[in-house]
């Protein structure tokens, strides 16, 4: 008997992760289409890009995950830096191995230099089983993704040729470098330089901290993209350029260089994302070549940028998810008290909390912010993968058109879905108690993990700023009209299913955005500051509705679905879509109702006292 408890206890040690297979094939076939989307989408979407072929990879990238999360929770202990080398946590090394080996790496990149030519939304599916199963190892990966789309996009031919089969092949990784010790976010004070290098190459000097994945033992080579300043450049983010560096720099038989190109000087200490190193780079005339027209960096680096920030949307949605399958677990194990409604499980002394009013709404909370997310961030790779084609199409109005669209979600996505993603992981812990706050349980780590997620690509603030400034008023809201007629339309033409009252209330609020918006801007011709201060509470009302209008669409697809499902095991699925549908409208988006007031309501009492009276 005790050898049998203390293996529970073990057991209870451990984090659970079962990929949601089932809700990703209900997104994919019933609410977004994506298989007549893939039929429309030009060459060269592959041939082979069918249902089945996507059920394997789901099938595969299962499998794997079942290798990587154990990695996860033993991966905490984080990287050890010696002598400028990086040595990630036990098992990293072999996972990533066997992703490279499996041509992971290329799922979504051309066939040409070695990869599959798959739409991004197929590898949005593999990323995120892997990524929940350990966010901080997926982080080395999906970043040289980010690098390798830069490079097709931006690249000389002889850069595609030279960096993306390595890449593709997973034997080199890539990382984003832009932040400096003294500006983050304010890319306009870089200091690092780019002079001149031999055979049309460039010296790059300067130092950028912050860098994810920076340094490490998994692969032979690491190619940064790097932000830097010609000499003689503009002031300002228009004399930025982008730069591609490698650590090691190649030799004309192919073979690299032993001594290093770039040099890692330490790596952070950090709250959480252990596994995941955070370097300080030193670039000491550190040779380079410069990727697009010089002073165009920060256009070329917002490829890479865009591509982060989904990748970090998405770093919300794996916490939700690994937080609420373990918190749902605990639920249902965990006996104290009775029901107020009266004895659930009399057969024990006492009933699971799950019973409890308080951990019933909490786990509802996580799991419709959870499933609308999901549903929102695969909308968002569907508007990325018309856009890549539009990019290899050469048709530059469309990708504009579609850039513009996506641009408007983006913001939602990456702020709202990352904030959310760390309440959640909140919750979590709340439901667990006392033993969510302990480490062996792992759920502290979930809300560890979760937190920069709010911080880095770009602050909650910055993506609240973002929306409201560069992609409301100065683009005069035309794309603001263009989504906020899409949901009212839809709301509208909703009316004549059985959800008529959940569309009603999105109909009431989308009307309600225009006028709160109308509000807005007239106060902020008065006061600037208002701009800033109502920002946060825009993108909070704003992503209530894009979640209310991905679940009424998740709601009428299930609603439609249950009228032809024939197994008990699909009627119950669609039964709790509908279910979780009506607790989103009857709780959750009413939390617009505070961020409606407060983002039309002056900031007077903000600056109410003077900023030197702020400090003790």
């Amino acid at each position: 008997m005790a050898l049998r408890t203390l293996r529970v206890a073990s057991q209870k040690r451990n984090l659970v992760y079962n990929p949601p297979v089932r809700d990703m094939k209900f997104l994919f076939n019933d609410v977004l289409e994506m298989y007549p989307h893939y039929a429309a989408c030009p060459e060269p979407v592959p041939e082979e890009c069918t249902e089945d072929f996507v059920d394997s990879v789901v099938d595969a990238s299962v499998q794997l995950a079942e290798t990587v999360t154990p990695t996860y929770q033993t991966g905490d202990v984080g990287c050890v830096f010696k002598d400028g080398e990086v040595t990630t946590p036990k098992g990293f090394k072999e996972c990533y191995d066997l992703y490279s080996e499996g041509g992971w790496q290329g799922l979504s990149l051309p066939s040409e230099y070695g990869g599959m030519g798959m739409p991004l939304s197929v590898s949005l599916l593999k990323n995120e089983i892997l990524a929940t199963a350990n966010w901080a190892w997926f982080m080395y990966p999906g970043l040289s993704l980010g690098a390798a789309n830069t490079i097709l996009y931006h690249g000389t031919s002889e850069m595609k040729e030279t960096y993306l089969p390595k890449i593709i092949e997973g034997t080199w990784t890539g990382s984003m470098c832009l932040t400096e010790p003294h500006c983050g976010t304010d890319l306009a004070q870089i200091k690092t330089k780019a002079v001149d290098g031999p055979n049309g190459s460039y010296k790059i000097t300067g130092t950028k901290i912050f860098i994810s994945g920076g340094e490490q033992d998994l692969t032979e080579n690491i190619v940064h993209i790097v932000l830097a300043k010609l000499p003689g450049a503009p002031e300002g983010t228009k004399g930025i350029s982008l730069f591609l560096v490698p650590k090691y720099l190649m030799k004309p038989d192919g073979s690299l260089e032993t001594k290093k190109n770039v040099v890692c000087g330490s790596i952070e200490k950090k709250m959480g994302i252990h596994g995941c190193s955070t370097a300080q780079l030193h670039f000491e005339d550190s040779i380079g070549w410069l990727i697009g027209e010089p002073h165009d960096g920060l256009r070329q680096m917002f490829t890479f940028m865009n591509t982060a920030r989904i990748g970090t949307a998405m770093q919300g949605v794996t916490h939700m998810e690994l937080a609420f399958q373990n918190a749902a677990i605990y639920a249902n194990d965990r006996m104290s008290m009775r029901s107020l409604s009266g004895k659930k499980e009399r057969e024990n002394v006492a009933d699971a909390i799950v019973h409890h009013g308080d951990v019933r709404k909490n786990l509802m909370i996580m799991k419709a912010l959870l499933e609308g997310s999901r549903c929102l961030l695969y909308d968002v790779a569907k508007f990325g993968d018309k856009i890549t084609y539009a990019i290899l199409a050469g048709d530059t109005e469309k990708e504009k058109r579609l850039e513009d669209e996506m641009g408007f979600l983006t913001p939602v996505a990456k702020g709202c879905v990352t904030e959310w993603g760390l309440e959640c992981a909140n919750l979590g812990v709340q439901i667990y108690g006392g033993h969510g706050y302990i480490k062996d349980h792992g759920m502290e780590q979930i809300v560890r993990d979760a937190r920069i997620a709010t911080l880095y690509e770009g602050t909650t603030g910055i993506q609240a700023l973002d929306m409201l400034g560069r992609k409301m008023m100065l683009d005069k809201l035309r794309m603001f009209k263009k989504w906020n007629s899409k949901i009212t339309k839809f709301a509208l033409a909703s009316m004549s299913s059985p959800h008529k009252a959940e569309a009603m209330k999105l109909f009431m609020l989308a009307m309600q955005w225009k006028v709160q918006v109308i509000r807005m801007g007239y106060q902020a011709t008065k006061n600037r500051d208002m701009v800033s201060s109502a920002s946060v509470d825009h993108l909070f009302f704003s992503g209530y509705i894009f979640l209310g209008y991905y679940w009424l669409k998740m709601g009428i697809a299930a609603e439609r679905q249950l009228r032809t499902a024939e197994t008990e095991a699909d009627k119950k699925f669609y039964r709790n879509k509908v279910a979780t549908m009506k607790f989103y409208f009857d709780y959750l988006i009413n939390r617009a109702e505070s961020h409606k007031i407060n983002m039309v309501r002056p900031p007077k009492s903000i600056y109410g006292i003077p900023k030197e009276d702020l400090a003790i």
